[in-house]
């Protein structure tokens, strides 16, 4: 408390307030968001600079540009004016920043300066641009991946020198064996005669890309021959290839244990010194305690939407002995207890509970609600979306298919109508109901995209196929619901005579099962023993299917925050290798959509008659466009027919520019996809296996004690948990009187950022006591701590 008191001292009020508006400013949504329209707007200036897709002038791009080096200075002196001067320049991320600029700079002066000089200039700046997407304050995510394949490097070069001796050794052996038989190519080219062709194509087979062509020469000569072939793809392809996946996933996960751990220790740390500066001592000698006032004060500040009954429901968890203050390691947890998922439901009556109670609370107004929330209800739909398939796989000439279309978008609007008649409007439409809304929106686009393509057509004056092309996505897009209805299906396998179901589960329970069937199934009905084999099917398929479905499922949403991060990855690394291939490869490879014009058949470049590339048409794969570049870089990261692609450039250039194909395929595929898959397997291993954490038990734990849980027989309807459907509403108000005003439940996706799942997914290597104290010296002195300031960790 001393050096606080001597920092208030040395800092007037009115600095330290300046300093904090500063900081809220920073950290203020609307000026994320603009720095990352800045940035798209940056990156975007590829599809308007030579060569460009739609050409601007050089002027026009160059002050676009110039504005947005001048949003991205302003955004960094104002992240200066936050955090102390020692920590800014020392942050590696800032300097990057700063180096990316004044580069920037220095190359558009040079660029411009050359072009008005009518000189030939290259812009080596623009493979700079996305790395300030990695290096900006919220690109953490994308940083940290980066550093997933620094780390992941070292290893990974000491298997790939393994492998390329292994290519070497082959390639020497394939020379020997086979360079003097007088072998030919199928386009008369000699065979395994040149020992650098013999390596290139010998790597390109470990990606099967031109398997089995490179072998057929050998293994039209001999049967012989081909053992040597497999050998190679069973030692590289299978062996190092699975070794580099496996290299990769344990030092991917090792470092990335070690960030984690980093992390947590950090955020405790944090903690531990917020817990300082609020800490009261109640009684002499006894353990200093947070008050829940000072407690709701920092919730206030750190979660302004969380509601007053939220806030009370994580203080229950927190004060579970109701002592009206919490500890240390209570107080510590806060963070991660804000970071877990719970959803607040709301039982509102329905608008015409209100509008017209008689109505609505009228037996036919019942019988309705019954059989819109009846199981066979959502079976018939499921029924309706199934033949909905069949029509759609059907010819659309046929008049009747097509008018088939009304009916369906007809009961899918009923089915819609319904609902929202049953369950309260706004609980229906809300913002985890994601099934609702898919089904809303695509009904309600369909239907007016059916309706405007019956209208163009009736009139006859416009060919309206692209109006249909958009109702035939549509109508597929339906279909997906199916995914939620999968569990159903197996749920309703259960028998539903609930007195078949209980005697012979309780036969079973006091009786061996082979005793019981021999002593007792030849007295049963004999409908019955088809319900029984019916019944023990169905049991096994709602106990081991479902759970393992789910599990599928749910991996899939848990990584969607991580498929971003790579996604934004990949944008980098094809951004940089976009740029790079077209100032070497622009114009070297051209287009033509006039199949007539003679220049067609050879890509405008007489370099390529005759070659694979031109005879399989491959000419619009060019890097004459920051479009075509990114889809060309796509082909080669599938590396189906990628040694094509790459020798139609090294045709028309040097075999030297075999190079920057080599090194695109080992960065991407093997490297970086790698990483990828390593992530996955680590989420699915930790959702298949890992329980729910000790926080996630006590705060269900506590809403079932104050009976604000949902029903888990309702939340059972549901197939994808992350997706709360309309079956997990409160907002029927046929029922609203029977339940609380409010009602609580953990959501499935349960993280609300990717950090809170790496935590997790190495939360049983972390010590809960660990607070990171000594780092810092001054933890050590009756536990007194600076003010926290804003940090880039």
């Amino acid at each position: 408390m001393r050096n606080q008191e001597k920092e208030e001292q040395l800092q007037p009020e009115g600095i330290l307030t300046r300093v904090k508006r500063l900081y809220l400013l920073y950290n203020h949504w609307v000026l994320q968001v603009l720095l990352f329209f800045f940035i798209l707007v940056d990156l975007s200036l590829a599809i308007f600079e030579e060569p460009a897709v739609v050409p601007l002038p050089l002027w026009v791009t160059m002050l676009v540009e110039l504005l947005c080096l001048l949003a991205f200075t302003v955004r960094l002196v104002h992240y200066a004016k936050v955090i102390p001067r020692d920590k800014f320049w020392k942050d590696p991320k800032n300097i990057c920043i700063i180096a990316i600029l004044m580069l920037t700079l220095v190359d558009i002066i040079i660029y411009g300066a050359l072009k008005a000089a009518s000189c030939y200039g290259v812009r080596w700046s623009r493979v700079l641009r996305p790395l300030l997407l990695v290096n900006v304050t919220e690109g953490r995510q994308l940083r940290r991946a980066f550093r997933s394949i620094r780390n992941a490097l070292p290893q990974i070069f000491y298997v790939f020198l393994l492998f390329m001796f292994s290519v070497l050794i082959f390639s020497l052996m394939a020379l020997k064996l086979l360079g003097k038989r007088g072998l030919k190519t199928t386009d008369g080219a000699p065979y395994f005669t040149n020992y650098m062709e013999i390596v290139f194509d010998l790597y390109v087979l470990v990606t099967t890309a031109n398997s089995p062509d490179v072998m057929m020469p050998a293994y039209n000569a001999s049967y012989f021959y081909a053992i040597f072939f497999i050998l190679y793809i069973l030692i590289n392809t299978y062996i190092f290839m699975s070794v580099f996946l496996a290299v990769v996933y344990n030092n991917y996960k090792k470092y990335l244990k070690e960030e984690v751990r980093q992390l947590v220790r950090t955020k405790r740390h944090k903690m531990v010194r917020a817990f300082a500066v609020l800490q009261e001592q109640r009684q002499e000698g006894a353990e200093p305690v947070v008050s829940q006032a000072n407690w709701n004060q920092v919730v206030r500040l750190v979660h302004p939407d969380i509601s007053n009954a939220h806030r009370e429901l994580l203080w229950s968890v927190s004060d579970h002995k109701n002592q009206g203050c919490i500890g240390r390691v209570a107080f510590v947890q806060l963070a991660d207890l804000l970071n877990i998922e719970v959803i607040t439901l709301k039982s509102r009556p329905h608008p015409f509970h209100s509008l017209c109670p008689a109505l609505y609370l009228s037996a036919p107004s019942h019988l309705i609600c019954w059989l819109v929330q009846h199981r066979a209800f959502v079976i018939v739909y499921d029924l309706i979306i199934l033949v909905n398939a069949v029509f759609i796989g059907l010819d659309e000439e046929n008049p009747m298919i097509a008018n088939s279309e009304w009916g369906f978008l007809s009961l899918y609007l009923l089915e819609i109508l319904l609902k929202l008649y049953v369950f309260e409007p706004r609980a229906f439409f809300s913002r985890h109901n994601f099934w609702n809304w898919f089904d809303t929106i695509i009904v309600v686009s369909a239907l007016i995209a059916t309706i405007i393509n019956s209208a163009i057509k009736s009139s006859g004056g416009y060919s309206s196929r692209q109006i249909l092309d958009i109702v035939f996505i549509l109508r597929v897009l339906r279909l997906i619901r199916v995914v939620d209805s999968i569990k159903r299906f197996v749920e309703m396998s259960i028998v539903s005579k609930s007195e078949c179901v209980t005697c012979y589960l309780f036969l079973l329970k006091k009786q061996d099962i082979f005793f019981w069937i021999r002593t007792h199934l030849c007295r049963v009905p004999f409908i019955h023993v088809f319900e029984f084999i019916f019944l023990i099917s169905s049991l096994t398929m709602k106990t081991v299917f479902p759970v393992r479905f789910r599990t599928i499922i749910n991996t899939l949403i848990r990584i969607g925050p991580a498929i971003l991060t790579f996604g934004q990855l990949i944008i980098v690394v094809y951004y940089i290798f976009a740029m790079v291939g077209m100032e070497l490869f622009k114009g070297k490879v051209k287009y033509y959509e006039d199949t007539s014009d003679p220049a067609s058949e050879y890509c405008g470049n007489p370099l390529l008659k005759g070659t694979p590339f031109a005879h399989l048409n491959y000419c619009k794969n060019n890097f004459n466009s920051v479009v075509s570049s990114f889809i060309l870089l796509v082909e080669l990261t599938v590396v189906n027919q990628w040694h094509v692609l790459s020798s139609g450039f090294t045709t028309v250039t040097h075999v030297s520019a075999r190079i920057f194909f080599i090194f695109f395929h080992i960065m991407v595929v093997i490297v970086i996809i790698n990483i990828f898959v390593a992530f996955v397997l680590e989420a699915f291993f930790v959702e298949y296996s890992v329980e729910k954490s000790d926080l996630q038990t006590s705060l269900e734990k506590k809403i079932k004690e104050l009976e604000l849980a949902v029903a888990e027989e309702r939340l059972e309807d549901n197939l994808v948990n992350a997706m709360e459907t309309c079956d997990n509403d409160l907002g029927t108000g046929q029922s609203a009187n029977t339940k609380p005003t409010l009602m609580f439940k953990i959501a499935s996706r349960r993280y609300r950022t990717v950090d809170a799942l790496l935590q997790r997914m190495f939360e049983a290597d972390l010590d809960p006591e660990d607070f990171a104290e000594t780092d810092d010296p001054e933890a050590q002195n009756n536990r007194n701590f600076a003010n926290p300031t804003f940090s880039s960790v």
